[in-house]
């Protein structure tokens, strides 16, 4: 068994790089083996991490669906893809990855589809109101302050998706109970973590 998924994972390899050689046309599938090293074809859909996903049930795509629609290096499937609220759904808690027998980094699948979508401008409307801001804010928190600091991601996030009034009631709460602290924590090699977004950056 394990040896037969061993030979499975080495003939992707080989096919992936094959299709480089080649010149084939710049799909998601080719896209992915190229900038995150991950060959789609070793997916064999069992269907395992659909089955585990706490979000599976609230995706048009799920994360074997998802998997099925980058193999078919369809152009047209691609921008559906990358237009679908089902990328920005994706928790990234890995339970996916924890059940998957050929070990398919299927996270950073979707965080690498996520970057596509803001890239090629194609983020879905309804992501676009709450889940793309806090994503962004989340970013920029960890880019220049080195981890997460909870006033400042609020107060990005609200900016940028205009709910301003959204749960001020907890405010007083959460002061009280020393939830939000006025001030980040310092850390140590913060540039190191700026220099990593503006390599990122460039790449792009």
């Amino acid at each position: 068994m394990y040896y037969a998924l061993y030979l499975i994972t080495l003939l992707s390899k080989y096919m992936a790089k094959e299709i480089y050689q080649n010149n084939a046309p710049h799909t998601l599938n080719n896209d992915l083996f190229h900038e995150i090293g991950i060959s789609s074809a070793r997916c064999y859909q069992c269907g395992k991490c659909s089955a585990g996903c706490p979000m599976a049930e609230d995706m048009n795509y799920t994360p074997n669906t998802v998997m099925r629609i980058i193999q078919a290096e369809d152009r047209q499937m691609d921008l559906e893809l990358l237009s679908s609220e089902s990328i920005w759904l994706c928790a990234s808690c890995e339970m996916c990855i924890s059940r998957c027998p050929m070990q398919i980094d299927i996270p950073k699948i979707m965080d690498y589809l996520r970057q596509k979508s803001l890239q090629e401008r194609l983020q879905d409307k309804a992501a676009n109101k709450s889940i793309i801001p806090f994503h962004q804010s989340f970013l920029d928190m960890i880019r220049y302050t080195g981890r997460s600091y909870e006033v400042g991601l609020v107060l990005d996030f609200k900016l940028r998706s205009k709910k301003i009034m959204q749960d001020v009631d907890l405010v007083p709460k959460m002061l009280s109970h020393g939830k939000l602290p006025f001030l980040p924590d310092g850390i140590k090699g913060k540039k190191n973590i700026q220099a990593i977004f503006k390599r990122t950056l460039r790449k792009k």
